[in-house]
């Protein structure tokens, strides 16, 4: 009796083992792939309506642009280098810990310029069917924008330079560096105002909307009407 006691204990010690080996095993691959592959992010603001909506959850691809390994602070090699019109998620310029997501607008070496809401790069109007613009008529200037005086292209009055949400530049990028916009040129707080965003804090791309839910709804039952259905599984482009 008191052997198969024992026999039970041991099978019952055995199977615990073996369970809490394959809880580990499925966590620490879930912590190589949220930190090496995948990430889920959330979007917070309307700055990029209406690609991405306020309440939307995507997965973003980490390893695209060069995933950066977990606690050796090193990066892998990336499978290509950001491109002009991808949309990024990066580390936020004045913000620690917090994650953007803009636009690629302007690429290293580039000449930007926008004439009354029409960006301009390298002198040729730069076609955006993406662009939501929410109209007004007041483009007033600001202290925020004067950075820009510093990259402004020869032959600029850069005493006189002000610089407004629709009408800039033109400027030059430098190298490692990348100008981004959001979609919704009227609502978005990007590089037009905090500067050049370097290579070194984009960490992905947007690949997939896998929940999309508006808080705002008013509409009965809103834990489910307030899913935007149509919006699941979409890709952000």
């Amino acid at each position: 009796m008191t052997q198969r006691a024992g026999e039970r204990r041991t099978s019952g010690l055995a199977r615990t083992w073996e369970w809490a080996k394959s809880v580990a095993v499925a966590l620490v691959i879930w912590y190589v792939l949220t930190a090496v592959f995948v990430q889920a992010f959330r979007i917070p603001s309307g700055s990029m309506e209406g690609t991405l909506l306020i309440g939307d959850f995507l997965f973003a691809n980490k390893a695209l642009y060069g995933a950066e390994i977990p606690l050796i602070n090193r990066r892998l090699p990336a499978i290509r280098e950001p491109a002009r019109q991808d949309i990024v998620i990066f580390d936020s310029v004045e913000e620690k810990g917090v994650h953007v997501v803009k636009r690629v607008i302007g690429m290293p070496g580039d000449t930007l310029a926008m004439v009354d809401n029409l960006v301009f790069v390298n002198g040729h109007v730069l076609d955006e069917p993406y662009r939501v613009l929410e109209g007004g008529t007041r483009d007033p200037s600001d202290p925020k924008m004067r950075w820009q005086a510093g990259y402004l292209t020869d032959g600029v009055d850069r005493r006189h330079y002000r610089p407004t949400l629709r009408n800039w530049g033109p400027l030059t990028v430098p190298p490692d560096s990348f100008f981004v916009m959001g979609d919704n040129r009227d609502r978005s707080y990007d590089s037009r105002y905090w500067g050049f965003l370097g290579r070194d804090r984009i960490r992905g791309h947007p690949i997939l909307v896998y929940y999309s839910y508006d808080k705002e709804s008013t509409l009965p039952f809103r834990l489910i009407t307030g899913i935007r259905w149509s919006r699941l599984l979409s890709r952000p482009r």
